[in-house]
């Protein structure tokens, strides 16, 4: 029997059947194997509108900042525009998730920033040939398709993360350990007027955020919808007022806008003896306490002795870096998202409910020209 003395030529040896037996089966191997900590994992970008673009921007960023990725491509219809994209950070663009993935079978994870109506298609090719996925908000055009797409991670064992970008905001998380009983919020996200997103609802492009986050605060299922909203500058909804209550008998009430003259995006709330208002553009925290007499140091002292204000620290960081980082993170570790596609379905199916109570309150008081609801 030979003898083999070189270390080195057992290994390559190992590795030569290592890639033998995985093109035979036709599968990838196991993800632990390829996916070592300094093994960087090869992403790409379908969709590279404005947000799919700064995806394939964050990737590069997390890149020189020596995360273990690589952004191999950028995917859009539109040719010029994956050109331009690719020649900016640095990849290749394709004009189709298949001519990507016949060239460059290595790629491991993917952010789907496609119109809605696509994340579908997109996602249920990647995941199939063993890509995961990244999905944008809103997760899907119907609660259908939302529905498949979490089948489709079940079934082909692929990590899939919503991309409800607010969750990763430093303020929300700051804010988290202070909840206790949340029995009142108010929420604003106001915006002006730009030609994007106007494939949906304000409440679907906007508003989805804060139910969302809301969702996740609250902790209770939604007994109540009441809403309305119009169609101002595009022939969706442009502005909405919803008030939600909850089976904890908290009550929540949101107003978007995206023919605004200001940008505001704020959320305040109040508990038992506390108001809570975070700033999600300037990432802060406010936190008003009312009758903290046990000593401990609750914050500064107020015009009323009886209340302190004190502002948690927030280590301040692009969501979009925090997101992605989570996102490889849950890749590297096979791990469950922070945000799971249940998580999105949950903001979907609360989203298009209130889409259904405009719609209704449209007709009952005759306004013409509201969008209808998608579902």
């Amino acid at each position: 029997m030979t003898q083999f003395r070189s270390p080195r030529l057992l290994q390559m040896l190992f590795c030569g059947l290592t890639f033998t037996i995985w093109c035979s089966c036709g599968n990838r191997p196991a993800e632990r194997s390829f996916l070592q900590a300094d093994n960087p994992i090869p992403v790409a970008v379908v969709g590279v509108g404005v947000f799919g673009r700064n995806h394939a921007r964050v990737y590069q960023e997390l890149e020189r900042q020596g995360e273990a990725v690589r952004l191999v491509g950028v995917v859009d219809s539109d040719l010029n525009r994956a050109d331009a994209v690719a020649r900016e950070f640095g990849c290749r663009a394709f004009g189709s998730v298949k001519q990507m993935l016949t060239t460059h079978s290595e790629i491991r994870a993917a952010s789907v920033a496609a119109p809605t109506v696509h994340h579908l298609a997109v996602a249920r090719a990647l995941m199939q040939k063993g890509v995961d996925v990244l999905i944008e908000k809103p997760l899907a055009a119907s609660l259908a398709e939302a529905d498949e797409l979490v089948q489709l991670a079940a079934a082909h064992k692929r990590i899939a993360q919503a991309g409800h970008l607010e969750r990763f905001n430093p303020a929300v998380r700051a804010t988290i350990p202070l909840l206790t009983q949340p029995m009142f919020f108010e929420v604003h996200r106001l915006s002006v007027f730009t030609p994007r997103s106007l494939d949906v609802d304000v409440v679907l492009d906007l508003m989805i955020h804060d139910l969302d986050i809301v969702l996740s605060f609250a902790n209770s299922p939604v007994k109540e919808v009441r809403a309305v909203g119009l169609p101002i500058l595009s022939g969706k909804v442009d502005i909405a007022n919803v008030r939600l209550e909850f089976a904890s008998g908290c009550v929540a009430n949101f107003t978007a806008s995206r023919v605004s003259t200001e940008r505001v995006r704020k959320l305040r709330f109040f508990q038992p003896q506390q108001y809570v208002s975070v700033d999600y553009g300037r990432q802060e925290v406010l936190v008003f306490t009312v009758g903290a007499d046990d000593g401990a140091d609750s914050g500064a002292p107020t015009v009323n002795p009886q209340i302190k204000v004190a502002k948690p620290p927030v280590t301040s960081e692009e969501p979009l870096h925090a997101e992605l980082k989570s996102f490889l993170h849950a890749v590297r570790q096979r791990s469950t998202p922070v945000v799971p596609l249940e998580d999105g379905r949950r903001s979907l199916a609360l989203a298009l409910d209130v889409i259904a109570a405009i719609r209704e309150h449209g007709k009952k008081v005759g306004v013409a020209g509201l969008a209808k609801a998608k579902g």
